[in-house]
């Protein structure tokens, strides 16, 4: 985990520029081209969706009390989270906030908040940083930097409200996900954690179609917490830490940075090689290196994977990296969608040139480990790297060479 300060001089992450979303919806908000309506007891939600470009059908439903409005989140008020690519936001009925976190280009995941009570005219509603989040959200699990936190609860809350939690990405064993999540769809007669609740008895709590009947759903936007959603999350969150910990040990390594210094030939070896360690933990997970197998195949009951898989650039074969599977793994072609975001691109030399040598050593064969052999088959290979060739700009041009 990256165990340097925020405050580098190299980040400023309290006081650096952001290029996010957010910061770019605050300036119009300000400049009065973008509106927020308020209804009712969703407030400024559908408005703020519509703004950041967030899906209806990407909703997932948490009822773990396990966030900064835990005292609201119960069974029959969970809170709602809606994602993108690059911006998850959090909302529980009732609560006084909509609480917002972004993935910036260099910053890694900013928070904000947006008081959810009508704006006093003439002053427009403005989300605002939110640094208590990072009470929680910089720590070991998010690789000790501001990241995004996604737990199955395996154990009930004890006295002081909170259970046993582990975190959950695409490497967690099926029977141990979505604890304290409600979970529509199915993954067949495989067992997992979900909708562990008193309203629903045990029959029930696989194959859950929706919400309806389950909880009050006045105010949510739609009736499901989509299994597919919920998969495409738990990978995302850490793939998103993982980037910003490589692009913020670069940064906070480079001697040219951090004036009077200046760097020589040893320690730019030094430098080199950390990065190198770093790079292969980044490529294992953004390859699906150990991702737990599907004990059965996953039925969406929501437009969610149909739209996600549509996502993305093609290459001329008409592939994209969007592409879900659900079968047997997540992705058709398991490599994330993630290599086109903004934080990728726009990670120093120092970070991204170690990170496509190790795509490529994996890619191309020369790594012949029995683990990388098992995880992805030569066609996985081929396929990968045929749509990273036709839609990635700046791949290296080695790139281009044999799979074997």
């Amino acid at each position: 985990m990256y165990r340097g300060s925020i405050e580098d001089p190299a980040i400023a992450y309290t006081k650096g520029p952001l290029d996010n979303p957010v910061a770019d919806l605050n300036k119009q908000l300000a400049d009065g081209s973008v509106q927020l309506k308020f209804d009712g007891r969703s407030g400024y939600l559908q408005s703020v969706l519509d703004a950041l470009k967030l899906p209806i059908d990407s909703q997932v439903l948490v009822f773990a009390p396990n966030s900064l409005q835990a005292k609201r989140i119960n069974q029959t008020n969970p809170r709602a989270l809606f994602f993108n690519d690059r911006v998850a936001l959090g909302w529980v009925r009732d609560a006084e906030l909509l609480e917002v976190a972004v993935h910036d280009a260099t910053q890694g995941v900013a928070f904000y908040t947006l008081e959810q009570h009508p704006a006093t005219l003439p002053e427009p509603p403005q989300f605002k940083r939110g640094f208590i989040c990072l009470g929680c959200h910089v720590a070991g699990d998010t690789l000790g930097v501001p990241g995004l936190l996604m737990f199955s609860a395996l154990a009930p809350p004890d006295a002081s409200g909170y259970g046993r939690f582990v975190t959950m990405d695409h490497r967690t064993p099926v029977d141990e996900r979505w604890g304290g999540w409600f979970v529509t769809g199915s993954i067949g007669a495989a067992a997992h954690r979900g909708n562990e609740v008193t309203a629903l008895d045990a029959s029930r709590r696989r194959g859950l179609p929706s919400m309806d009947g389950v909880f009050d759903l006045d105010g949510y936007r739609t009736n499901s917490s989509d299994v597919g959603a919920l998969m495409v999350l738990s990978h995302q969150t850490h793939m998103m830490n993982l980037l910003t910990r490589i692009g913020w040990e670069a940064r906070a390594a480079d001697p040219t940075k951090h004036a009077p210094f200046t760097s020589s030939p040893e320690q730019d070896a030094r430098i080199a090689q950390m990065m190198r360690g770093i790079a292969t933990e980044v490529v294992d997970y953004l390859l699906f290196v150990d991702e737990a197998p599907l004990p059965e195949p996953v039925q969406s009951g929501s437009p969610f994977t149909e739209r996600f898989s549509s996502a993305g650039p093609r290459d001329k074969a008409g592939r994209s990296l969007h592409a879900l599977d659900l079968h047997r793994r997540l992705l058709k072609y398991p490599c994330s969608y993630l290599i086109y975001s903004p934080v990728f691109d726009a990670l120093p030399p120092a970070a991204k040139e170690p990170v496509y040598e190790r795509m490529w050593a994996v890619l191309s064969g020369a790594e012949r480990k029995e683990r990388y052999r098992q995880a992805l088959s030569r066609d996985d290979r081929r396929a990968i790297v045929e749509i990273l060739r036709d839609t990635k700009p700046g791949l290296p041009s080695y790139f281009s060479g044999a799979i074997q």
